[in-house]
């Protein structure tokens, strides 16, 4: 797939601009989220960076975002996560400090650090009201220009996963792939395939015209270019694991097969610590340099 895909998506009637960056190294999209009255904007799940091979964290993906927002004479009012992104590690704190936006994240979060603090072996670590701005509930809204966001609580890839719905667009993050591809996983750590049964059957009772936007893609052996936005009518319709009148039953069996062949994402170990801290990489120690801690023969 093409470095450094970007789309661009505008609703018919009042709902927002949505600018979609695609980082191929994990398969993940990152949004910017724009009302165009206001030219007010989020960030969504944006991409620190991450050279496994090196640990070398850098911030160019990051970067893109903040050049597109300057071109369009966007004003960022929000950096948003939709949960602690197993694949790869966020840059909400980096751009938190570059531009001074609030760093928001779902409230059951911090039910997914008391997850992680007992793997890690790491009792006192991630604080998550301390590393985020904001904690979102179930029902909240807030404002985006003049547009309302509201949250959905879409447990079960995670069981603190949010998702984000601004006017006709919906950020419905690792619930749905694309809509020639199915769902995402539900093997992680508190994560469940019948929950995600019911956070999907929530997204698809949005309105038909609802344009999903998914957290990753990687192609499909029809189809070489990434994609990241379909409507609710077509993945009610087309979706292979929940579209076509499927049934719960034969939706979990079916998640539940695949989620057994597949192995941990390659930046899993590294990206909890940081992401449950928001985007902060380990406290330096007394050399100066800060170190992740991996645990050995937990997985």
């Amino acid at each position: 797939m093409p470095t450094g895909r970007q789309v661009k998506s505008a609703a018919s009637g009042s709902g927002p601009v949505v600018h979609g960056f695609y980082e191929e190294d994990t398969g993940s999209w990152q949004y910017i989220c724009a009302d165009p009255a206001t030219k007010a904007c989020a960030i969504i799940d944006p991409v620190l960076d991450f050279d496994p091979a090196h640990a070398r964290t850098s911030t160019e993906s990051a970067e893109d975002l903040l050049r597109c927002i300057e071109t369009n004479g966007y004003e960022l009012a929000w950096i948003l996560d939709t949960h602690p992104h197993a694949d790869h590690l966020t840059a909400g704190h980096w751009l938190a400090g570059r531009t001074g936006a609030p760093h928001g994240i779902g409230e059951r979060c911090t039910e997914i650090a008391e997850l992680w603090r007992d793997y890690y072996h790491m009792p006192g670590a991630f604080p998550i009201k301390g590393d985020f701005d904001r904690l979102f509930a179930d029902g909240e809204s807030f404002k985006l220009g003049e547009l309302d966001v509201r949250v959905m609580l879409s447990t079960g890839h995670t069981l603190g996963s949010i998702t984000y719905v601004v006017g006709d667009a919906a950020f419905v993050h690792d619930t749905l792939m694309h809509v020639d591809v199915g769902t995402a996983r539900a093997d992680f750590p508190g994560g469940s395939t019948e929950e995600l049964w019911r956070s999907i059957q929530r997204i698809l009772d949005l309105p038909d015209e609802t344009r999903l936007f998914i957290g990753h893609d990687y192609g499909t052996d029809d189809r070489d270019q990434p994609e990241c936005e379909a409507t609710v009518a077509r993945h009610r319709a087309d979706n292979p694991h929940v579209g076509g009148g499927r049934s719960r039953e034969a939706f979990i069996a079916l998640r539940d097969a695949r989620d057994e062949t597949l192995g941990l994402p390659e930046r899993m170990l590294f990206a909890l610590q940081v992401n449950l801290r928001g985007g902060r990489l380990p406290e330096p120690e007394a050399d100066g340099h800060s170190y992740y801690k991996i645990p050995a023969n937990r997985f």
